[in-house]
């Protein structure tokens, strides 16, 4: 009888590893959101595709049973359900059904990941970078690079580039804020190294590799200035903008009237503050909101008909508390007919999300710092002098944070083989 028993187990689990699927759901059930983004990418490493069911519970992954994965999910505690191939086809039905605002996306290969970041050669490390500490809690393996490694050609060996909140004009960050005479130094050494007369120069060169990445096919994530500076730095291509505290010599005073906004990913007429030392250009607005009524709104697209900006924007939440940063939110009026607006600001005319493309590739840039920063925090001048790893945010606590699955969207979006766009 007992033998009995133990055949009618072994072969329900036979049974259950043949047929079942495993069932990821992305709604206010999962216990940890950011985690389960690495189990996704952590499948796909194993060559194993994963269905992303857009719209459905939040934007849950659906994968096909192993023991190794459910063991994976109790370990990284990640809510899941074991699910029979007749409820997989009842919620495939569901997804696919023309009424609903659902479509079934596969994954198939995990991205290779770099961070351009200078926290492997800088003196004063920075702790604070929302994408690497998502990427590092979520478990998703990535290379850091900086401006040698781009320089040196070694973009193309990666899928999908974050760029740390840089500054690509030259400008050290602004006013000192952001980096100690050290790691000035260090840069001026890496220009000097690669046969640039300054710094600004070095980063442009940098800046053109970044943009040829994406014209061949790469993706490309930024945050906070980066994107902001990027632009900044691809239109000034071929006049000076940086001030003699920086570089030794002044500015073009025609430099305005010389940039060239045909370059730019995302922006178009906007103004620089020459000789500022405390904005790169007007395309940054909202940094000083009321962090009692700062929230921005994520947009709803056809899943179906829009399917890219729809992967971009998969959450349980679509109302977020803002957060700020050198570069919180960007100007909507300068922001390109083409490009496509995927979070919006209380504060009229400012975007926070935003998405477009370039020859083959695609870029998204993300306004802001720290998705669960406090608002302003980064303008505190109280802040600036805290040793930089005490700032380190613990992810742990908000396991279900709804402005960082906004980045891990980006993460796997590469994955995937997306429909164009007809919005």
């Amino acid at each position: 009888m007992v033998k009995g028993c133990f055949t009618v187990i072994f072969l329900l689990l036979s049974l259950i590893s043949r047929s079942a699927s495993i069932l990821i759901p992305m709604d206010e059930i999962q216990n940890n959101h950011l985690k389960a983004y690495g189990i996704a990418y952590w499948t796909l490493k194993k060559d194993v595709p994963v269905d992303w069911l857009l719209n459905y519970r939040g934007g849950s992954f659906l994968i096909k049973y192993a023991q190794q994965i459910e063991n994976e999910c109790r370990i990284r505690g990640i809510s899941y359900e074991v699910i029979s191939d007749g409820q997989v086809n009842n919620i495939l039905n569901e997804v696919s059904a023309p009424e609903v605002n659902m479509e079934m996306v596969k994954l198939e290969t995990a991205a290779r990941i770099a961070v351009y970041s200078p926290n492997n050669i800088f003196t004063s490390k920075d702790y604070t970078d929302a994408v690497q500490l998502v990427l590092e809690y979520a478990e998703i393996p990535y290379d850091i690079i900086y401006d040698d490694e781009v320089l040196n050609g070694a973009l193309p060996k990666y899928e999908w580039v974050h760029l740390h909140h840089e500054d690509f004009t030259g400008q050290f960050g602004l006013s000192g804020q952001r980096q100690s005479q050290e790691d000035m130094n260090i840069q001026k050494a890496i220009a000097s190294r690669h046969g640039y007369a300054k710094v600004s120069q070095m980063k442009l060169a940098v800046a053109k590799s970044i943009s040829k990445f994406i014209t061949g096919g790469g993706y490309l994530f930024a945050m906070c200035s980066a994107g902001e500076t990027l632009d900044v730095a691809l239109a000034a291509e071929g006049t000076d903008i940086v001030g003699s505290n920086y570089d030794g010599d002044g500015t073009d005073p025609l430099a305005q009237s010389k940039l060239d906004y045909s370059k730019t990913l995302a922006f178009s007429n906007f103004i620089l503050p020459l000789n500022n030392y405390r904005s790169f250009s007007n395309i940054n607005t909202g940094r000083y909101a009321d962090p009692e009524n700062d929230f921005f709104t994520i947009f709803s697209f056809s899943a179906k008909w829009d399917i890219v900006p729809t992967m971009l924007t998969q959450n349980h939440e679509f109302v977020i508390r803002g957060f700020s940063g050198q570069t919180t939110a960007f100007n909507e009026s300068l922001i390109k007919p083409n490009v496509l607006i995927m979070a919006e600001s209380k504060i009229a005319g400012a975007a926070r999300y935003i998405h477009g493309e370039l020859g083959e590739g695609q870029w998204t840039y993300y306004g802001g710092h720290d998705p669960e920063g406090d608002a302003g925090r980064w303008g505190s001048r109280g802040m600036r002098s805290v040793n930089p790893a005490d700032r380190k945010r613990d992810l742990s606590l908000t396991p279900n944070s709804p402005g960082y699955r906004l980045i891990l969207n980006n993460v796997l979006f590469p994955s995937a083989k997306k429909k164009k766009q007809k919005t």
